[in-house]
């Protein structure tokens, strides 16, 4: 692929041809295209599509017989498993709108998104139901039914294993969907207010996302990816998404362990591995890596934090492996930006080039409005197919973040002469934590609870390791004494992990506006200059000029961490990421633990693989039956004669008969099946192998930089849908990706009847 000088003209990804499928349909073309190509591997177990597509089915079946209906929410509680693909694209068949929860919730966490969201519907797995049993009472005037992954559940519930071996493998009646204005996923995220919320996902803004990152990423039927970032998170689920509609198969992981992703990659020759930057640290420093078989890597994909180029660039010249970032949140569904995958056209400091289909701008972040020139600072606003249609139950916040159709990133960066886009900075105050967001306002909630604290201030301290750590500035009530430890395990017991203290310090006061703002910035700049005067220190000390008539001073200056600083969690490298790696043998005992709370399941007790044994029915291998209306579908239910004791985690073994060959059920009058010719539309291919170069833009050409507005969602009006407060900023966690190459080549025909419409 040639790419211009730099400074000639700046570089684009050419418009894609966007397929208007409704996004549960995408799973159901990928079964007609690789019927018996192996999409997941779990623990050992293997799935095909058709197989995968035929569960979907049944539990599809399964909601629609409890009442579950077009615009219902469906909350998915769970780590990553097979169970979770199937409830995400089963939900989405019947209209229904997936909201993902944080396996690391507590009950007050899991409480709010059940009452904010409605959800009628509750996924949970079995480890966590406990949770979710507390917090029952609270919840019950929407939630009417509660689904558990496992073999216990109480009166009233139901078992996943049950639902999917009473209901029938054949596609449920086609949903009219309206691809730019019904909803299919309502995943949150923490806001500047502390109250998480939830982000509207349109049918299309997760096709045209899924289409704009197997395009950017070059994805392919032959790769092999190894996914260990979270389902409930939205990387994770463009991950997924991606590897579905591509015809990839995906490794699955519960929770990161690098040990076991090495064995993974080796074993499954995998050519995509999926990471956030201390992921990469822990690669990077691992001194047994070179004993894997890591040759069938293509690329390594970073984002979810900033990355540090110099660990990128050690861990390239290990594995001599191309690593590649982007950028992206949860708003934008989430991939905005992506590096080419190219060795020779990857910046490693940079989160890449726009993804296809869409439109970016540097504006003044003080007026929003005016455009800067290439080099200068500005927030990031994008336009394009992929922008979430709103907030949940928050019109004026929607209203601040979304103008004119523009997502305002709340992320200051520019934009080199080349095309590439650097984030410089966050505009508001979250708290990145090993990639997450953490809304201070949320902590600081929880410490005023405490009866010792009279007052408190959240911020964001730099870390080397995790990028930056919460650390809490207290002012006691007078008269109060309590150690920093109890403080932190007082919010640790409240909220998730990685939203835990990791500091405390006692202070006189805390600095305020007028109005009784925080003044957040002040005691930022205070942490940083602290900082700097520390390795201003250090650095003075480092290496002391011999001096002739006196013994140099051997005593090395202590650090300025207080022993109050907890340790809670085992260092994964105590080696700053500018230094050269430490080749000690700890650096190979990285735990789960050690992973940011987007590649683990802190507090989730991981659960086997086991059969889901006989879940066949007799009627598969009958011929096919009348197709019914949809008034009738809920009669129709594979009969199991058999029983299982084990633990839902579905396999291929177990379920094959049944999902073989799932028929699409069509609201017909006729007394027959229609023909093959009839129920199956044609499938949308997706020419992923062919490269279309990036197109340099000239300025002599006076060509633009952005593309035509073709798959620009519709702005809504509904005032019901949009969510509590929280800035964009704090999911550019989302994503980051690598890639380039580009497009991919849709048909003329992109836009496919859908199966068995009604």
């Amino acid at each position: 692929m040639e790419l211009s000088d730099s400074g000639l003209g700046m570089f684009f990804r050419a418009a894609l041809d966007i397929p208007e499928i409704p996004f549960g349909e995408m799973l159901w073309e990928s079964a007609q295209r690789f019927p018996e190509k192996i999409a997941v591997i779990y623990q050992g177990q293997k799935m095909s599509f058709r197989e995968l597509d035929g569960l979907v089915n049944s539990f599809a079946n399964a909601l629609s017989k409890l009442g579950v209906k077009k615009g219902d929410r469906v909350a998915l509680f769970m780590t990553n498993r097979p169970e979770y693909i199937i409830a995400v694209y089963a939900t989405a068949r019947l209209g229904a709108v997936f909201t993902p929860m944080n396996p690391t919730y507590k009950e007050e966490e899991v409480a709010h998104q059940l009452q904010d969201s409605d959800a009628s519907v509750l996924v949970v797995q079995e480890s966590l139901y406990p949770r979710v049993k507390t917090i029952r009472q609270r919840v019950n005037k929407s939630l009417k039914h509660v689904v558990v992954i496992g073999q216990q559940a109480e009166e009233g519930d139901s078992l996943f294993l049950d639902l999917i071996r009473q209901s029938s493998p054949k596609h449920p009646p086609q949903v009219q969907i309206s691809w730019t204005e019904d909803l299919v996923a309502l995943p949150y995220s923490s806001g500047t207010t502390g109250l998480p919320k939830g982000a509207m996902l349109t049918h299309q803004n997760l096709v045209a996302n899924a289409i704009q990152f197997i395009s950017s990423g070059r994805i392919t039927e032959q790769d092999s990816m190894l996914i260990c970032l979270p389902f409930y998170h939205i990387y994770g689920v463009m991950l997924v998404n991606g590897a579905l509609y591509s015809g990839a198969t995906q490794v699955i992981m519960e929770a990161f362990d690098l040990e076991l992703s090495l064995s993974l990659a080796q074993q499954y020759k995998v050519s995509l591995y999926y990471a956030v930057p201390p992921i990469l640290l822990v690669l990077a420093n691992y001194p047994n890596l070179s004993a894997y078989d890591l040759s069938h890597l293509r690329y390594i994909m970073v984002g979810a934090a900033p990355m540090a180029p110099e660990v990128a660039h050690r861990l390239q010249e290990k594995t001599h492996v191309p690593i590649v970032q982007g950028y992206g949140l949860t708003e934008a569904s989430p991939v905005t930006h992506l590096n080419p995958v190219d060795q020779g056209q990857i910046k490693l400091d940079s989160v890449g080039l726009s993804v296809a289909n869409q439109e970016q701008k540097i504006v003044d972040p003080e007026t929003g409005e005016h455009e800067m020139e290439p080099g200068e600072l500005g927030e990031l606003i994008v336009k394009g197919p992929h922008v979430m249609q709103g907030y949940w139950k928050a019109p004026e916040e929607t209203a601040r973040t979304i103008r004119n159709g523009w997502l305002y990133t709340g992320d200051i960066a520019r934009i080199d002469a080349d095309g590439y886009v650097y984030i410089v900075d966050r505009k508001k105050e979250m708290i990145k934590y090993k990639g997450f967001s953490v809304a201070p306002a949320e902590v600081e909630a929880v410490l005023f609870q405490h009866e010792a604290v009279a007052d408190c201030a959240v911020i964001g301290k730099p870390d080397a390791e995790s990028g930056e750590i919460p650390k809490a500035l207290v002012l006691l009530q007078g008269g109060a004494r309590i150690e920093p430890e109890a403080l932190m395990e007082f919010v640790g017991s409240r909220l998730a992990g990685y939203k835990r203290v990791r500091e405390v310090e006692f202070v006189s006061n805390i600095p305020k506006t007028a109005s009784g703002k925080v003044l957040r910035r002040v005691l930022i700049e205070a942490e940083r200059e602290k900082a700097e005067a520390q390795a201003a220190a250090e650095a003075a000390t480092v290496a002391p000029e011999p001096v002739e008539t006196a013994e140099p001073d051997e005593t090395p200056v202590e650090t300025a961490m207080s022993d109050e600083t907890p340790v809670d969690e085992a260092s994964v490298d105590e080696t700053p990421v500018d230094e050269t790696p430490v080749d000690e043998a700890s650096a190979d005992e990285a735990s789960a633990d050690d992973m940011p709370e987007a590649v683990q399941a802190d507090a989730v007790d991981t659960e086997p693989a086991s059969e889901l044994d006989a879940v066949v029915s007799e009627e598969m291998d009958a011929a096919p039956e009348p197709l019914p209306d949809e008034a009738d579908t809920d009669e129709e239910q594979s009969e199991s004669e058999s029983d299982s004791d084990s633990e839902s985690v579905v396999t291929s073994e177990a379920l094959a008969d049944e999902a073989a060959a799932p028929e699409i059920e069509d609201q017909t009058e006729s007394a027959a099946a229609p023909s093959e010719e009839e129920a199956t539309p044609p499938a949308v291919e997706v020419d992923v192998t062919q490269e279309e170069p990036l197109v340099a833009m000239s300025d002599e050409a006076g060509v633009s930089s952005e593309p035509e507005e073709t798959g620009e969602p519709e702005e809504t009006g509904e005032s019901e849908a949009i969510g509590e407060d929280r800035a964009p900023e704090d999911d550019s966690e989302a994503m980051m990706a690598a890639s380039d190459a580009d497009l991919v080549d849709a048909p003329p025909e992109a836009a496919p009847s859908e199966p068995a419409a009604s």
